[in-house]
């Protein structure tokens, strides 16, 4: 039991979350139930999951509410929500709270293990550390600051473009494709975050423009490539 891969389900209706509940253990993992949002903050407290699974309408505390908690908690944890709203509002509130995925009532227990696994693949994929100091041809780029510095004058970067341009560097003259940065930076490859993820990468550009040698080009249809002529 130890081995296995300890997942929080947070559901209140009883016969659903115990059906969810034993499937998933029927799948190898060790599974967390609590009955409202409460409960599922304090057990995630004492626990070390690697996936948490909310439903979205529940007593004391929205599986809303109790996602933001949990974040403020471990930033990192992925979570997947249950609803019976199908609403484009609640998807979007819900991505925008660092959502891993959206599943919305009556749904398949397959496509919700196909989904759990999708997560956990990704999130067991990160990208490899980069040194304290990157030089950039003129730039040097310092990732743990979040600072691209030329001439001696530092320009401090947000966290998405410091997260961007470290993906960038770890697949320097190589593609990355788009899918690949989106999964791992805004957390899906929706239409909306792939808009967001084009203006982020024309910051990085303009960031990078005093160096003509150094150009992270579009690859149509693939993504995008940082090279230095």
């Amino acid at each position: 039991m130890a081995d296995k891969q300890k997942v929080l389900l947070v559901e209140d209706d009883p016969n659903l979350g115990q059906i969810l509940k034993e499937y998933l253990e029927l799948k190898g993992f060790q599974t967390t139930l609590a009955r409202d949002g409460q409960e599922g903050l304090e057990k995630f407290k004492v626990g070390q999951f690697v996936l948490c699974i909310l439903d979205v309408m529940m007593p004391k505390k929205d599986g809303f509410e109790l996602a933001g908690e949990l974040k403020n908690i471990d930033s990192n944890i992925p979570v997947i929500f249950l609803t019976a709203k199908a609403m484009k509002e609640d998807a979007i509130k819900g991505l925008t709270l660092g959502a891993d995925d959206y599943i919305t009532k009556p749904f398949s227990m397959e496509e919700l293990l196909l989904r759990i696994k999708a997560i956990l693949k990704r999130t067991n994929q990160q990208p490899p550390e980069l040194a304290e100091e990157v030089q950039l041809g003129n730039y040097t780029f310092h990732p743990d600051k979040r600072e691209l510095a030329l001439n001696g004058s530092a320009r401090s970067l947000t966290t998405k473009e410091n997260e961007l341009l470290k993906m960038f560097v770890s697949h320097k003259n190589q593609v990355l494709s788009r899918k690949t940065a989106l999964q791992h930076i805004w957390g899906d490859d929706s239409y909306f975050n792939a808009r967001s993820m084009d203006v982020y990468v024309a910051k990085l550009r303009k960031y990078l423009n005093q160096d003509d040698s150094l150009q992270i080009l579009t690859i149509h249809g693939e993504g995008f490539k940082l090279v230095k002529f």
